[in-house]
């Protein structure tokens, strides 16, 4: 028999599974996810005024998919997010 996990302990475990989720997300992605926040949206508005649907933004923010320049260009514009692409120097 299975034990039973108790409320507090649920929400302990749910609490941890997002903040690994959040380790795990590759920087591109966490920005993407950040700025939709800021811009108080959800994955369903975002994709209704960038023209694509919500499984693509959640396909995006989940990491299942890469997004163009371009699309990154557009959720920018729609999140009101300046884009910065940047190419540092290797150090070795």
């Amino acid at each position: 028999m299975k034990p039973v996990a108790k409320p507090r302990a649920r929400a302990n475990q749910a609490a941890f599974e997002k903040a690994l989720a959040e380790l795990q997300r590759d920087p591109v992605q966490r920005q993407m996810v950040e700025a939709r926040e800021r811009a108080g949206l959800t994955q369903a508005q975002l994709a209704d005024r960038m023209g694509t649907t919500q499984s693509a933004i959640a396909r995006m923010e989940g990491g299942w998919s890469l997004p163009s320049l371009t699309t990154l260009r557009r959720l920018a514009e729609v999140t009101g997010s300046r884009l910065v692409v940047r190419l540092d120097a290797a150090t070795s």
